[in-house]
């Protein structure tokens, strides 16, 4: 067995607090397909074949732990989901074996060889295990079947049979645990209730690859499956949905996308702490053609969307799975179907795999590393990875989210905000008497003559008299009356310059960790400066950030969203609570509230749209345009205040429908 590998660093940086190799080991089969299994203690995955291999996650100094008891290759591998006991299940040609790793550990401390339960035998070609979420029940997929074993009485409980090729993966539902969902090589997937036996759901045909993985998000009550090409396949479980298609995801694509994100984050780093914007190969390599979805798995990202380091995460985000694929790990939001992070094992050129065969990832609730166990494609190695997702984050995050929070006015800003500053002092020069255009001052001066003959090309003896003066001065009179208007406040910076670095003056926000999720200046004059804050406050400071700022209240999440009316009167905002609300700036008090009952889902981006006659916003998949109406009348008995939605939403984004194949 190997010792822990240490930091590596990526050959595109410095990034070594990001993954650690703990574990390697060379197996005498060739691991390129081999099944892996990871809980929240330890790792599994057959080593020689036919030996069943244990590593302890939480200390990688333990001995591990191997089980024989099989004679041919074990193709299947799966962990309970209860503490105590804590049960692995294997399978092979051979046998079913259920092992309780308490006993296992008591019998080698003994110096006793460990023994199993056999569950099974002679079912056939098992290429997934499923336990039950109180581990009473065991899903055994044998060939295209799936087996319903009793763990107590040992005995079939159910034989659910239907697939056209061999069941690749099934998993139970959270919420409703007689139901068993499995997909197949026959490319579909079906939807079974175990206690009865019988089918309750079969799709169409998905996709010319077969299915391989499967994940079922209790959060966001979504079905998750991915194939051998790269497409991630997400549908709803709902009830009243009909397992309807939500999206369809391409992970190359994706990937591609959120490359071009990260080299233009990064290429906008002062050069100084640049790092190569490319994630480009060396000379020889090749790009893969495609990533097969190896493996699902949570993700909780719960530990890190409060942590300072970390910018641009929400309660929506920490929603994810882990996707793993041959080339690397993802992290998926099933909120917005984006991705939050890539890893890519060939960046870590340290790693003793960079293509996998396999893979499986676990991440606890509420902890900053995830567990990855791989096997190579190309070779004999199996290696135990612990990865610092904050890291992970941060590191393609760059400085994306400081640019968010350096937020311009749409106008000049006052003589006293910190924004207007200029190279070198300017003697003002003060404005030109207006003028009297010549035309006026002839007609004043001399007295109307009419006269009784007319040439065509105007009157025929003087005076003439010019009706009409083009401007030709009309630059030079412009620049004046620019410099007149704004003064020193409109002097451009000069783009040679280098960026301010000397602090003009800062403000404390709140007392105790509430960060400022977003900023404003006010859109008519500049002179006012809205702070969303995490702990549920909105702050109204002068833009030369003096004075005592102007607090309002009232919602019960962190403000994601600030946006001013163009006469600066108003100011919308948007929470985590799932409420938009709007504010008067001048009675410094709520002029409109919009509850949870409206939006689907929590608002992320909410503005004034088309000169404030519109509240354009964001709502999980969705645009929407909502009309509004606030009546101004000075009584306060009387007034009324109301925010309607139009009679249709202009915009809507749905996802497409599913292709389906013959």
């Amino acid at each position: 067995m190997g010792e822990p590998r240490g930091i590596f660093c990526s050959a595109q940086g410095c990034v070594g607090d990001v993954i650690i190799e703990q574990r390697l080991v060379e197996s005498k089969e060739p691991a390129s397909h081999v099944p892996l299994a990871c809980s929240a203690q330890y790792c599994a995955f057959p080593v020689d074949g036919n030996v069943l291999c244990l590593w302890n996650t939480k200390d990688p100094s333990y001995q591990p732990l191997t089980l024989q008891g099989h004679h041919e290759p074990i193709t299947a591998v799966a962990f309970g989901n209860t503490v105590s006991p804590l049960l692995i299940c294997s399978a092979s040609q051979d046998y079913v074996i259920m092992w309780s790793l308490d006993e296992c550990r008591q019998k080698v401390l003994q110096g006793l060889s460990p023994r199993g339960v056999i569950m099974g035998t002679l079912l056939g070609q098992v290429l997934c295990l499923r336990l039950s979420p109180d581990d009473r029940t065991v899903a055994v997929c044998a060939g295209n079947k799936i087996l319903m074993l009793d763990i107590e009485s040992r005995s079939i409980l159910a034989e659910l049979e239907g697939h056209q090729g061999h069941v690749t993966a099934a998993e139970f539902c959270p919420w409703q645990t007689h139901i068993i969902i499995s997909v197949s090589e026959d490319r579909s997937f079906k939807v079974w209730d175990h206690h009865v036996g019988s089918l309750i759901y079969n799709s169409p045909v998905l996709t010319a690859f077969p299915l391989l993985s499967l994940l079922i998000d209790a959060k966001s009550r979504q079905l998750v499956t991915g194939c051998a090409n790269g497409q991630l396949w997400i549908f709803s479980l709902v009830e009243g949905h009909h397992y309807r298609c939500v999206t369809r995801v391409s992970l190359k694509k994706k990937s591609e996308s959120f490359s071009r994100r990260v080299e233009s984050r990064l290429c906008s780093l002062p050069e100084e702490s640049q790092r190569p914007c490319t994630h480009g190969l060396e000379k020889g390599e090749e790009v893969e053609a495609s990533l097969p979805i190896l493996g699902l798995a949570p993700c909780d990202l719960s530990a890190i969307v409060s942590a300072p380091c970390v910018w641009g995460l929400s309660s929506e985000t920490t929603s994810c799975l882990w996707i793993g694929s041959s080339a690397g790990l993802f992290i998926f939001n099933l909120a917005n179907f984006e991705l939050e992070a890539v890893l890519h094992y060939r960046d870590f050129r340290s790693l003793s795999i960079h293509v996998a065969g396999s893979c499986a990832v676990m991440s606890k609730a509420n902890d900053d590393k995830a567990i990855c166990l791989l096997t190579s494609l190309f070779g004999r190695k199996i290696v135990m990875l612990e990865i610092r997702v904050a890291a992970l984050v941060r590191s393609q995050q760059g400085h994306d989210a400081g640019r968010h929070l350096s937020v311009l006015p749409r106008t000049c800003v006052g003589p006293t905000s910190p924004l207007c500053f200029t190279t070198a002092k300017e003697s003002k020069t003060p404005p030109a008497p207006q003028r009297q255009s010549a035309g006026r001052s002839t007609v004043k001066d001399q007295p109307l003559v009419f006269h009784t003959k007319v040439r065509s090309s105007g009157y025929a003896s003087a005076p003439h008299i010019t009706m009409f003066s083009p401007k030709a001065n009309t630059r030079k009179r412009g620049d004046h009356s620019s410099r007149r208007r704004d003064g020193p406040r409109c002097k451009e910076y000069p783009l040679e310059s280098s960026p301010p670095t000397k602090l003009y003056k800062q403000r404390v926000l709140a007392h105790g960790p509430a960060a400022a999720h977003c900023v404003q200046y006010s859109a008519g004059d500049g002179q006012w400066l809205a702070c969303g804050l995490a702990n549920h406050l909105l702050l109204v400071f002068r833009a030369d950030l003096s004075g005592t700022p102007t607090v309002f209240s009232g919602h019960d999440g962190a403000v994601s969203t600030v946006c001013w009316s163009h006469d600066s009167r108003w100011l919308l905002s948007a929470s985590q609570d799932g409420t938009l609300r709007l504010w008067s700036l001048r009675r410094a008090e709520l002029a409109l509230c919009v509850g949870k009952d409206v939006f689907s889902k929590p608002v992320r981006s909410a503005q004034f749209y088309y000169v404030d006659t519109f509240v354009l916003l964001s709502s999980g998949p969705e645009l929407q345009l909502l009309k509004y109406h606030i009546d101004t009348c000075k009584d306060e008995i009387q007034r009324d205040h109301h925010l309607r939605p139009s009679s249709t939403r202009l915009i809507t984004f749905s996802p497409p429908p599913p292709v389906v194949m013959a």
